[in-house]
C-alpha cells in the first residue's frame, strides 16, 4: 500500500456500476474473502493480495475498511498503482454511504490529507541523493576504519572492544539507511533504489530486504495492534500495554512470571532480538518463500566478513567477534525503536482513523544533533509514521504542523527527553506486569 499525490473526486462513477453499503464491505473480511475501499471505490483484492509487492497480510489488516490513508501513506506514485487497481474494481459506495468507515472524523481525515498534499507541494517528499550518499560513506568508513585498526595495531581486546563498537554503530546506521531505501526512492530511477536497498541490508547488514519490507510495512499499517503489527507479538514473553496483561492474568496464563518482566527484559529484549530471533526468523521466512536472491546477498555479507577477519582472528574468533557486534547492535535497536513504541497505547484493532491511530501509537524524542543521529532522525517517530515516504531529513520542517493539527483535535503529541523515553520503556513493562499479577491473583 502507499503514498503522495491526488486520487480522483469522490462520487466520481467507477468502471463497475453497483453500489455497496459498508455492512456489505465489511462482511467481506476474511482472508480468503478480502474487499478494500478507497476513496469510495469498492475494491476486490482476493486474489490479488498474495501478489502485492508489499506483502499480503498488509492488505488483509484493512480487510472490509477503509484504506485510503494507508493507500495514500504507502505509495509514492498513484498514477503507477492505478494501473493495478482498475480490475479489482467491483463498485462504489452507495451515495447515502459516509465516505468513512467505523463513524470516524470527516473533519480530521481531511484536514490531514490537506497537511500531506501542502507537504507534497513544498517538495518534502523528495529525497536529497546527496544526504543518503552522505550516510552511505559513513557507513562504509566506520566499516573500513574498524578493520584497518585491527589489522595495522593488532587484536588485543581493547582494539578488539573498539572495532565491535564501530562496526554495531555502522550496522546500526545500516539500518537507518536501508529504512529509508525500503520506503522511498533515495533516487528517481526505482531500479537504482531496489539495487541500494539490496546492497544495503544484504551486504552491509546480512539481512533479507523482503522479509524486513514485509514485516514493517504491517507495522506502518497497524501499529501496536494485537495480530496486526508483529512487532508487538511478544512470543508470550511479554505482557505489554493495558489491556493483554489482565486478558493474561485472567485466563489464568502464566507463560513467563511477568510480574518481574521488567527485570528479565535485560537478559532477553535487547541482547537477543537481532542475534536470534531476527536471525532464525529471516533465514526460515528466505528458505520458505524460496527467496534465493535475498539469500545470495546476505551470504555475500558473511563471505565478505569471514575473508577479512578470518586472517585476523581464525574462525572462532570472527564468530565471537560477530555474535558480540549483533549483540551490541540489537541493544541499540531495541532502546531506540521501543522508547517510542511500548510505552504508548496497544490494544486490539479500534478502527480509528489514520492520524488518531498513529499517535496513540508513538511519541517523538527531543531533536538535538546527537538524538538525530543515534536514531537515524527516527526521534521524530511520529512524522515517520503519518509519513513513511517522506525522507528523514524532512521530518523536522512538518513537525510543527503535525503538532497544531493534533492540538485542534485534543489528540496528545508526546514529545520526550531520550532518558524520559528509555526510562518509559522499563516503566511501562513494570505497570504491564503489574496489572498482570492483580489479575492473576485476584479475579
Amino acid at each position: 500500500m502507499g503514498g503522495g499525490g491526488q486520487l480522483k473526486e469522490p462520487g466520481e462513477p467507477g468502471r463497475a456500476g453497483r453500489l455497496y453499503t459498508w455492512e456489505e464491505v465489511q462482511s467481506h473480511s476474511s482472508r480468503n474473502d478480502l474487499w478494500l475501499v478507497i476513496d469510495r471505490k469498492v475494491y476486490n483484492t482476493t486474489q490479488w493480495a498474495k501478489r502485492h509487492p508489499g506483502g499480503f497480510r498488509v492488505i488483509s489488516h484493512y480487510a472490509g475498511q477503509d484504506a485510503t490513508e494507508a493507500f495514500i501513506a504507502f505509495h509514492p506514485d498513484l498514477k503507477f498503482v492505478q494501473k493495478f487497481l482498475k480490475p479489482l474494481l467491483i463498485g462504489e459506495l452507495a451515495a447515502t454511504e459516509p465516505s468513512q468507515d467505523h463513524n470516524k472524523n470527516a473533519a480530521l481525515i481531511q484536514d490531514f490529507r490537506t497537511l500531506r498534499v501542502q507537504a507534497e507541494s513544498e517538495g518534502l517528499f523528495r529525497a536529497q541523493p546527496l544526504f543518503f550518499c552522505l550516510q552511505l560513506g559513513h557507513i562504509m568508513l566506520l566499516e573500513s576504519l574498524a578493520w584497518l585498526m585491527i589489522w595495522h595495531w593488532g587484536t588485543n581486546w581493547i582494539l578488539t572492544c573498539l572495532c565491535a563498537v564501530m562496526m554495531a554503530v555502522a550496522q546500526s546506521q545500516a539500518g537507518w539507511l536501508q529504512h529509508d531505501c525500503g520506503h522511498l526512492s533515495v533516487f528517481k530511477k526505482s531500479s537504482w533504489n531496489h539495487l541500494l536497498h539490496k546492497f544495503v541490508i544484504g551486504h552491509l547488514k546480512g539481512f533479507s530486504a523482503n522479509w524486513w519490507n514485509h514485516r514493517h510495512f504491517q507495522h506502518h499499517a497497524k501499529p501496536n495492534i494485537f495480530r496486526k503489527d508483529p512487532d508487538v507479538n511478544m512470543l508470550n514473553f511479554f505482557v505489554i500495554g493495558a489491556t493483554q496483561p489482565v486478558e493474561y492474568g485472567i485466563k489464568k496464563i502464566k507463560r513467563m512470571p511477568y510480574h518481574h518482566q521488567h527485570q528479565y527484559f535485560f537478559l532477553v529484549g535487547p541482547p537477543l532480538l537481532i542475534p536470534v530471533y531476527f536471525h532464525i526468523q529471516q533465514i526460515r521466512t528466505m528458505l520458505s518463500r524460496h527467496d534465493w536472491v535475498d539469500l545470495v546477498w546476505c551470504m555475500s555479507y558473511y563471505l565478505r566478513y569471514f575473508c577479512c577477519y578470518i586472517p585476523l582472528y581464525g574462525l572462532f574468533g570472527s564468530m565471537a567477534l560477530i555474535s558480540f557486534v549483533r549483540c551490541l547492535e540489537s541493544h541499540w535497536f531495541v532502546w531506540v525503536t521501543q522508547m517510542n513504541h511500548l510505552p504508548m497505547d496497544i490494544d486490539h484493532e479500534r478502527h480509528q482513523d489514520w492520524l488518531t491511530m498513529q499517535l496513540q501509537a508513538t511519541c517523538n524524542i527531543e531533536q538535538s544533533a546527537f538524538n538525530d543521529w543515534s536514531t537515524g532522525h527516527l526521534n521524530f517517530q511520529i512524522e515517520h509514521h503519518l509519513f513513511p515516504t517522506m525522507p528523514r531529513h524532512n521530518y523536522h520542517l512538518v513537525a510543527e504542523r503535525v503538532r497544531a493539527l493534533c492540538v485542534k483535535y485534543g489528540i496528545p503529541y508526546q514529545v520526550k527527553t531520550m532518558c524520559q523515553g528509555l526510562g518509559d520503556v522499563f516503566r511501562s513493562l513494570k505497570n504491564s506486569g503489574d496489572l498482570w499479577l492483580d489479575a492473576y491473583l485476584h479475579k
